[in-house]
């Protein structure tokens, strides 16, 4: 393989970590204010706001059933107002994070829901607010399981980059389709899908080794 085509996958590379970092990011400062909203906003939960609740609760599951493929090409004006373009990485951004955002809502939900009802209870037995509850009690205790759906979303925007260069997103699905589908380079594919595998085992690795060390439950020797 050519010098030239090596720097190509160096900066597709690149660009896919650029897209699926802002991505995580910005989907993370939306979406996990948003779950602990989703949970404890229910009836009978610290913040009861039932009809609030399963408004944004229908927006999420809207926006989480919409394909991917289809919400790039539906939210194509959005991504053009706040990119100036429909192409290239920047433009690969936007979907990328309205796809996370519910995602990393739903999620973060589930990780707060799971936190033993009883160490809610005692917190409320020695006085504290619901606000204390939830930064004191239910996000630390979550925090674990919070890491774990954080990596699992960063694994799926790798899939779901890859998928937006079918539409000239960038990084390394564009790469791949225009070198290895378009111009028949079957090598260029593989070593895009290698990157692509290496990528997702070195999250998935990092985020379960993150997971224990905040898990602070007493394990057997």
């Amino acid at each position: 393989m050519s010098p030239e085509l090596l720097t190509l996958i160096g900066w597709a590379t690149l660009d896919t970590l650029t897209m699926v970092g802002i991505s995580i990011l910005v989907g993370t400062l939306v979406g996990l204010p948003l779950g602990v909203f989703l949970a404890v906003s229910r009836e009978n939960e610290l913040f009861p706001a039932p009809f609030a609740n399963r408004t944004v609760g229908f927006i999420v599951n809207a926006t989480r059933s919409t394909p991917f493929i289809i919400l790039v090409v539906a939210i194509v004006p959005l991504t053009r107002l706040l990119t100036g373009t429909s192409i290239g990485t920047r433009a690969a951004v936007v979907p990328l994070t309205v796809a996370a955002i519910p995602f990393i809502a739903r999620v973060v939900e589930a990780a707060v829901r799971e936190v033993d009802h009883g160490l809610i209870e005692a917190a409320r037995a020695f006085g504290a607010s619901p606000l204390q509850i939830v930064r004191k009690v239910l996000l630390p205790e979550a925090m674990p399981a919070i890491v774990l759906a954080l990596t699992l979303t960063v694994v799926s925007l790798i899939g779901f980059s890859a998928m937006v260069g079918a539409v000239g997103g960038g990084g390394l699905g564009d790469l791949g389709i225009r070198y290895g589908y378009q111009r028949f380079m079957p090598d260029v594919m593989a070593i895009v899908v290698i990157v692509l595998i290496v990528l997702v085992q070195g999250v998935q690795t990092l985020g379960e080794r993150l997971a224990r060390r905040l898990d602070k439950r007493v394990r057997p020797s």
